[in-house]
């Protein structure tokens, strides 16, 4: 399908420097980037790609799994957590890991870019595109966004938030965001400063599926996953609200080894979202999703 003439002119390819390395997590970093550009034309919720192959480090590694598997390593996608209204650009990476049975091919770039990228290392990105952005009438569609996340899909909606907090006025937000543990949170003391400084506006709420320290929990911390009870207990006018959702999917990994098995592969976050909030009644044109797996 041919993009349109506003598409193309987007993306483009940039020579940036690390301005500065910001540890979310203990396996996630954000990167901001300097471009040299005062003004770069993208929308909240887009991403950019990185080539591997521009890693000297990493040329012996990505020549392996060529051979391995056949075929060229494509560049990688990262969400940008910047907003077109802010003075830069910054992506957030969450450090992909290899388990034995569950991971095809062990990850090649993320570890670098979260564990090795330094201040003043110089790389070339390809930006900015994605459809998982906010339309520009978004004011007319609803008063209330959702924004319900689970890991790194968090990233494309923090910056949408961002930007809806500055620019759409009439808008207020729930972020309700799935992790496993409390220090898992990316953008967690951002999220809270947030929520206090726009405290009409914007409701966060997370779900912790293996936090064992029981003080964590408050109504606005719950234990366990997201859940059909969850989002009919935080979002009571849920019918009238638009939803935007991100997080893990079944992967085609996931797909070919339960095939192999003889089984249906199991469901993860996505899945198991969108199914929620279609058991509440919201239509799928209310309903915004972008996967990763």
């Amino acid at each position: 399908m041919n993009k349109d003439p506003q598409e193309r002119k987007r993306i483009k390819e940039l020579e940036v420097m690390v301005a500065d390395t910001i540890e979310e997590a203990h396996d996630t970093t954000t990167l901001v980037l300097f471009t040299g550009n005062d003004r770069l034309d993208y929308k909240a919720g887009h991403f950019l790609t990185i080539d591997p192959h521009q890693f000297e480090a990493l040329g012996r590694f990505t020549a392996f799994l060529e051979d391995l598997k056949g075929k060229k390593e494509p560049p990688r996608a990262y969400s940008m957590c910047s907003s077109p209204h802010e003075k830069y650009i910054a992506i957030t990476v969450k450090e992909e890991r290899y388990t034995s049975g569950a991971t095809k091919y062990p990850p090649l770039l993320s570890p670098l870019l979260v564990k090795q990228t330094v201040r003043g290392m110089h790389l070339v990105v390809t930006g900015f595109t994605g459809p998982y952005t906010l339309p520009d009438d978004i004011e007319s569609q609803t008063d209330h966004l959702v924004h319900v996340c689970a890991g790194s899909g968090s990233v494309p909606n923090y910056a949408m938030l961002k930007f809806a907090l500055t620019n759409h006025p009439k808008l207020r937000h729930t972020f309700i965001y799935a992790n496993k543990m409390w220090d898992d949170i990316i953008f967690r003391d951002a999220l809270a400063d947030l929520e206090m400084k726009n405290p009409d506006r914007l409701r966060v709420v997370h779900s912790l599926t293996r936090e064992s320290d029981t003080f964590q929990y408050t109504s606005s911390v719950r234990k366990g996953r997201i859940s059909t009870d969850l989002l009919r207990d935080v979002i009571p006018d849920i019918l009238s609200a638009q939803v935007f959702v991100c997080g893990p999917a079944i992967s085609v990994h996931d797909r070919n080894a339960a095939k192999t098995k003889g089984v249906d592969p199991q469901p993860r976050f996505l899945e198991g979202a969108l199914a929620s909030l279609l058991e509440l009644g919201l239509s799928k044109d209310k309903i915004t999703y972008e996967s990763y797996g």
